[in-house]
């Protein structure tokens, strides 16, 4: 790995304002514990943040049973991702909701629903034969928030780094970020989702497009950003399958 990519490594780490991370280590006499690790200077050398090799398997099983934050308090299961784990296209959410976290599922309720809509009606209208089940889905965080709240900065802090790990073991062509939780914890944006979608963006030399959340399009009154959505999916489904 080169120092160019560890550095821009570090940084994604540093948008989401994370000052350590946690790697599993061992002793011959102690079984495996995950401990927090300092990030260093940006200018430092850093040890590499993903063990080599690394699978899906291997950073679920990392994750444990979590209790990392304050989440897992009031979790009934742990919502990690589904799909294809060689998907081209993966998809960021916020969180996991209600009906998520009853299934460990991520995406089942009304708005998963919609998603499922949006991949594979788009993806039919445009002849591409693809399924929800060709790409990949996970959250920003992997623990329902109380009440559907906005995740909390430290929450984040502490999952970034499975998802951080989950991108890189997938490494899609393209990556959508559904809402503006996701947009923040990949580009370290603080602009809104209306500013930020319709155009390409970069997490890792992987393009990037931001649109809106399913469950912001199922309020009645955001009706015409429907339209807007279905438009970012259909760029990114024709840059990631023609």
């Amino acid at each position: 790995m080169t120092k160019d990519q560890l550095r821009q490594r570090l940084e994604f780490y540093q948008d989401l304002g994370i000052k350590t991370v946690y790697r599993r280590s061992t002793t011959s006499h102690q079984p495996p514990v995950t401990v927090p690790v300092p990030i260093p200077n940006p200018q430092s050398p850093i040890p590499a943040l993903e063990p080599a090799q690394d699978s899906l398997l291997k950073i679920l099983g990392d994750i444990g049973d979590c209790k990392r934050c304050r989440l897992h308090e009031a979790r009934n299961k742990i919502v990690f991702g589904s799909g294809n784990d060689q998907a081209r296209l993966v998809f960021v959410g916020e969180g996991p909701g209600a009906d998520e976290d009853q299934q460990g599922l991520p995406f089942v309720g009304r708005a998963g629903q919609l998603l499922t809509q949006m991949i594979e009606g788009t993806a039919a209208k445009e002849g591409i034969p693809i399924k929800r089940a060709d790409v990949y889905i996970c959250n920003v965080v992997k623990c329902r928030p109380p009440e559907n709240r906005t995740p909390q900065p430290d929450e984040m802090e502490i999952c970034g780094q499975f998802l951080y790990r989950q991108l890189q073991s997938i490494k899609p062509k393209a990556i959508c970020a559904l809402g503006g939780t996701a947009a923040k914890a990949l580009l370290g944006a603080t602009e809104g989702v209306t500013r930020l979608r319709g155009k390409w963006h970069s997490w890792h030399d992987i393009q990037l497009m931001v649109t809106f959340h399913p469950s912001y399009l199922l309020r009645p009154y955001n009706q015409n950003a429907k339209k807007e959505a279905w438009e970012d999916l259909k760029k990114v489904l024709h840059y990631v399958y023609d």
